[in-house]
């Protein structure tokens, strides 16, 4: 009798094994950047009754388009932008949702939940706006910036579900823009965004 329950015993821990080993285990999520919120650089909350709401489906990158130079107060220019953006074109906001400056610093823009404003045809709904400062037809980006990108990016996947593939440029579905501008482009085109959140993500599973 003790025998056969010893056995019973075994057979069971032994299936709970084998269903453990085949389980997947889901890596950890990556680490979130820090985010300098809107009310840090000064920039008020956007109208919410004017807003459209929308679910994060794509990663899409813009640039500045314009020569941002070091020692530039980015607070300031974000508090341009912002005004530039509700009173001279009459968006609800900074049309990104997030902006990232020389030193790979990443700050908040545009509210996440609202989707954002773009000049070319492209519907942006769903999109999750990020811009790089400078004018990345004429400078490279440089490393804090490739690095906060990749961080951001991967986070906002983690986050929202967002597959790699879903990873793209303003250009990517525009044909009407150079943006995010060439030099910043080319790490759109070679792969290398997706590559590195997939890394970030423990996901195997990229297209090219």
């Amino acid at each position: 009798m003790t025998f056969r329950l010893h056995a019973k015993r075994t057979l069971a821990l032994l299936a709970i094994a084998l269903a453990c080993a085949s389980c997947a285990v889901k890596p950890p999520a990556p680490a979130a950047p820090q985010i300098v919120p809107v009310a840090q650089w000064g920039g008020t909350p956007a109208d919410a009754t004017r807003a459209r709401r929308h679910t994060i489906t794509h990663i899409t990158l813009h640039h500045q388009g314009e020569t941002f130079k070091p020692g530039t107060d980015v607070h300031k220019y974000l508090r341009n932008l912002q005004a530039w953006s509700r009173n001279t074109k009459g968006w609800l906001d900074i049309p990104y949702h997030y902006v990232i400056d020389l030193e790979g610093h990443t700050y908040a823009a545009r509210d996440i939940a609202y989707a954002g404003d773009t000049n070319t045809e492209y519907d942006p709904k769903g999109h999750a706006l990020i811009e790089v400062v400078g004018n990345f037809e004429e400078v490279e980006p440089n490393q804090q910036q490739l690095d906060a990108v990749v961080a951001l990016m991967a986070s906002l996947a983690a986050q929202y579900g967002v597959p790699v593939e879903n990873i793209a440029s303003h250009r990517d579905h525009s044909d009407k823009t150079v943006c995010p501008g060439a030099n910043l482009y080319r790490y759109v085109q070679s792969g290398y965004f997706r590559e590195q959140v997939a890394a970030k993500l423990g996901s195997k599973n990229l297209s090219q």
